[in-house]
């Protein structure tokens, strides 16, 4: 054998490094499969924004060719963007999904939920919510929260505990080191999983744009009625309607982020298309929850009071 023959036999092939991108979806793949071999029962919150329609797509990717192992859960404040729920339906028919829906609606009309004085419906997520868990037994959840969204939501680990009544406790929460994540729980508890916490923004949106996701339309510019108020731009419903003083008008807008439609803002936009997004997100220096969710405003710790109390 020739040395140059000998070099190729000895000499392990060249493996090419993985991009960012493939480093952040292969720890989210990671997180899927360590979560379906650990734990019995698991399921995955999906409201048809973009971090629950990137997380499915890795969850899809990791399990392949198998079926999703879990059902969809989905906790309908039914003040949805109608475009966002049209989306959700379309998804799940294209995959053959399970679709889990906890109705904040059906609460409040048999009087377990009042409505809020200021119309949202977020806040009151919390007990539909919990009440799934309970009954579905499940004993992880996945969410589609990152850590650069907000303050209480950068302090979460991978694997975030919830006690017996879905509370979190940031003193109660585990070290991760290695990529190694505890999931041992008391009858009761639960565990929330986020396999897209590292990521940032505009990981995200360049993660879309490198698999072609398709997204619900609001996320891209478009004509919309709307009123200012607190510096956002919200759209007029059943839910709310301008105060003296704050004039209805159409704008061009897009949204950065999609929640309950009575506290969700749009933002002044001309992007239209995904590489004009992640132009316009990589030159902004406001996070897209503090640009654009009301409920965040309530108070420095709104967010933080909220995940004590149960919420994602």
């Amino acid at each position: 054998m020739t040395a140059v023959a000998r070099a190729a036999v000895d000499d392990p092939p060249a493996v090419s490094p993985l991009t960012h991108l493939q480093m952040l979806e292969t720890e989210a793949a990671h997180i899927f499969r360590e979560v379906a071999g650990e734990f019995d029962r698991s399921t995955l919150l999906f409201s048809g924004g973009k971090d629950s329609i990137v997380m499915l797509h890795v969850a899809l990717k990791a399990f392949a060719p198998a079926r999703l192992p879990f059902p969809l859960l989905h906790v309908d404040t039914g003040h949805n963007f109608p475009e966002v729920i049209a989306y959700r339906d379309r998804i799940v028919a294209r995959h053959g999904l399970r679709l889990e829906v906890a109705s904040v609606q059906s609460y409040i009309d048999n009087g377990t939920l009042r409505e809020r004085a200021d119309g949202t419906r977020n806040p009151l997520q919390t007990l539909p919510l919990l009440d799934a868990i309970r009954d579905g037994r499940f004993e992880a959840v996945f969410g589609g929260g990152r850590r650069d969204e907000e303050k209480a939501r950068a302090k979460e680990r991978v694997f975030s505990l919830r006690d017996e009544f879905g509370a979190w406790d940031p003193r109660r929460q585990r070290p991760e080191l290695w990529q190694l994540y505890n999931g041992r729980h008391e009858p009761g508890e639960h565990v929330r999983v986020f396999p897209l916490s590292n990521w940032t923004e505009l990981d995200v949106w360049q993660y879309i744009e490198h698999e072609g996701i398709e997204l619900p339309e609001i996320y891209f510019a478009h004509t919309r009625t709307v009123f200012q108020r607190d510096g956002m731009w919200l759209t007029p419903g059943e839910w709310g309607t301008p105060r003296d003083g704050e004039a209805v008008c159409e704008r061009q807008v897009r949204y950065r982020t999609v929640g309950d439609m009575s506290c969700t803002g749009a933002i002044d936009s001309s992007a239209s298309t995904v590489p004009a997004v992640i132009a316009e997100i990589a030159a902004s220096r406001v996070t897209e929850r503090g640009a654009s969710r009301a409920d965040d405003r309530l108070s420095e710790a709104a967010m933080e009071d909220r995940k004590r109390e149960g919420y994602f």
